[in-house]
């Protein structure tokens, strides 16, 4: 993360001529909306796609740009309200979500507008359709109306936009999905009969990803890939660059079969759905979740439109092969981490070691094991003050040394192709404060809590979120971040539709067995110091002593096996079970990820995690 905000000034100042001339816009436009996304809304987007952060400077995962002819502005969760302070330049004004008093895009526009300044303008590609829904009726109870610009006025500016990538595909076989690609789509068709529907669009690109057992590499370090698909009761059709199309994935998509999938370029898609729509009897399912013109496409008479895709909720409930997988993968994960801190906590005493060296040598460690694909995110090597900042990524130059005087948050992940992994532990190599020591034990605290918690079957995880929080609150403390988020298998390290947040989000399902959430409660100071504490884990069935009305109960089993530092720990703020819960899982990650140190002859590591699992009072 760039620690240095560069100008916007002429960039700003080419767009807002964009805005006013008619052969880029129908009609001049008072506003311009810049979202975060791509066509395909995805979280994490590739290099080509990063328009925001081209225009502001912000480089956030989250956020949204406002400009119009004499203002800027750039809307931020909590996540990114420090990193967003220091990435954008004087132009802009940060507008600080979930602090009391922040407007909304629409009720700033109102006052930032004039008549007859009414026009705010959005390419309809970029945002999805539930937003254009609530943004067009907020703007137009302020008097503004919404415009549907599809000539994106940003890549009109953007000089040296990079191309957009066109990376071979990977078949993933049966021994890593569970389940052929064939059988995926008879489940959907199953559901198009239930529900009465033709026809099922996917754009999402995780979704087709699981949906035909293929991976890719178009957007850095999320294994999926530009592209679309139909699927009908008679036929399935796949929208890709053809340059991505080997033999393999063309025998695996069941070319020459009875049972294949058409292969589309591309660049094709837009007509064809326009076509089939019209040449369609039927309605067709669409996700809220896809952008506002995929929903421009489809006369709302034909449309039958849920909250989330088809697939959603079958990626998400993870078959058995998908949860070994994932168990393999982070012992893996466990076996690098290990090596990695016992390296780190030798160095930082001897050497003047940054964040940047520290996260590269912990990628090094992780490309030696079997299968690593690549990191499953930017990792965050956050020393000091930097740990503060949620979504930190150190900048060689601008880092700060890890030294044993400061807390130290290492938060990464991996993909290997039988699972991705995503863990957060905080240390201190010298001798925190009695205050550090305190906000790092209620952290686990609420860490502890989540993970012990036995809840009834059809609850979301935002009924269960203020378990995390609890300890931090009696303290008068609190964190701006969801408390979990899904893991995908050899897919999204984020993954909805569930998620363990304060706030009940549209398309939010309740939690279920086969799941896999993370737990990460955190505590963090501006300026100071950050702490979080995260492990993946499984949601499965579990067996209290009733079952009222038989309405069936579920709980977590951490599948994370990475020592949580206990020098950090007060232990006079645990209670006994909470003892008990730490030290019988510090010997399940001595039980299993003892012997697979042993096995590669890293005894260094070894002698650490041994050290790390001792027996807590």
């Amino acid at each position: 993360m760039s620690s240095k905000a560069r100008s916007t000034t002429q960039l700003l100042k080419a767009l807002r001529q964009l805005m006013s001339d008619t052969k880029y816009v129908v009609q001049p436009v008072h506003a311009y909306i810049v979202p975060s996304g791509d066509a395909h809304l995805n979280e994490y987007i590739s290099p080509c796609d990063c328009r925001r952060e081209f225009i502001s400077g912000f480089s956030g995962s989250a956020g949204t740009a406002v400009i119009t002819q004499s203002q800027a502005a750039l809307w931020v969760d909590g996540r990114y309200h420090v990193q967003a302070a220091v990435q954008v330049d004087d132009n802009w004004t940060i507008m600080k979500e979930g602090i009391k008093g922040t407007p909304s895009i629409p009720e700033w526009l109102s006052k930032a507008l004039e008549e007859p300044e009414t026009r705010v303008a959005v390419d309809p590609s970029v945002l999805r359709h539930s937003s254009w829904v609530n943004m067009e009726k907020e703007l137009s109870a302020h008097g503004l109306s919404l415009i549907g610009d599809s000539r994106n006025l940003i890549d009109e500016i953007w000089e040296d936009q990079p191309a957009r990538p066109n990376n071979p595909l990977m078949v993933l076989g049966l021994n890593f999905t569970g389940k052929t690609w064939n059988s995926k789509v008879a489940n959907i068709r199953e559901k198009l009969t239930e529900k009465s529907v033709s026809a099922c669009v996917f754009t999402a690109l995780d979704d087709i990803a699981w949906l035909l057992n293929l991976r890719g590499s178009d957007i850095p370090l999320n294994p999926v890939f530009y592209s679309y698909a139909i699927v009908s009761m008679t036929e399935t059709r796949f929208f890709v660059d053809e340059g991505k199309v080997t033999s393999d994935v063309k025998q695996h998509l069941g070319e020459g079969s009875e049972e294949f999938v058409n292969i589309h370029p591309y660049s094709e898609f837009f007509s064809f759905l326009s076509s089939f729509v019209s040449s369609c009897s039927g309605k067709i399912w669409l996700s809220k979740a896809s952008s506002q013109k995929i929903h421009s496409e489809v006369p709302e008479n034909k449309k039958y439109v849920t909250e989330n895709s088809a697939v959603s909720i079958m990626k998400a409930v993870k078959n058995d092969v998908e949860i070994e997988g994932m168990r393999n993968a982070h012992y893996k994960d466990a076996v690098t981490l290990c090596e990695f801190f016992s390296w780190l906590e030798k160095e930082v005493v001897h050497n003047n070691l940054t964040e940047t060296e520290a996260a590269t040598k912990l990628e090094q460690i992780k490309r030696e094991q079997e299968d690593y694909i690549s990191l499953s995110f930017d990792t965050i090597s956050s020393s000091g003050p930097n740990a503060a900042i949620c979504h930190y990524k150190a900048v060689a130059g601008e880092d700060r040394v890890i030294d044993n005087t400061s807390i130290y948050l290492l938060d990464s992940g991996a993909q290997y192709r039988d699972g991705t992994t995503d863990v957060t532990r905080t240390f201190h190599f010298g001798t925190p404060t009695a205050y550090q020591r305190e906000c790092y034990t209620r952290v686990l605290k609420g860490h502890i809590q989540l993970a012990t918690a036995i809840w009834p079957k059809g609850t979301k995880g935002c009924s269960l979120d203020c378990l995390a929080r609890m300890h931090l609150w009696s303290a008068g403390l609190e964190y701006k971040h969801g408390t979990g988020h899904g893991v995908g298998s050899f897919l999204n390290v984020h993954e909805g539709p569930c998620a363990i947040s304060p706030a009940h989000r549209l398309g939010e399902v309740a939690l279920e067995s086969g799941m896999i959430v993370t737990d990460e409660p955190g505590y963090y100071e501006d300026g100071k110091f950050g702490i979080r504490i995260e492990n993946c884990m499984l949601i499965k069935e579990a067996q209290p002593s009733y079952n009222f009305k038989d309405i069936g109960f579920l709980q977590m089993e951490p599948i994370t096996l990475v020592p949580i530092s206990t020098k950090m720990i007060d232990p006079s703020l645990l209670t006994d079970k909470e003892v008990e819960w730490l030290n019988s899982y510090h010997n399940r990650c001595r039980d299993i990820i003892s012997p697979l140190l042993q096995s590669a002859g890293k005894q260094q590591a070894l002698d650490w995690l041994l050290k790390e699992t001792e027996p807590l009072g």
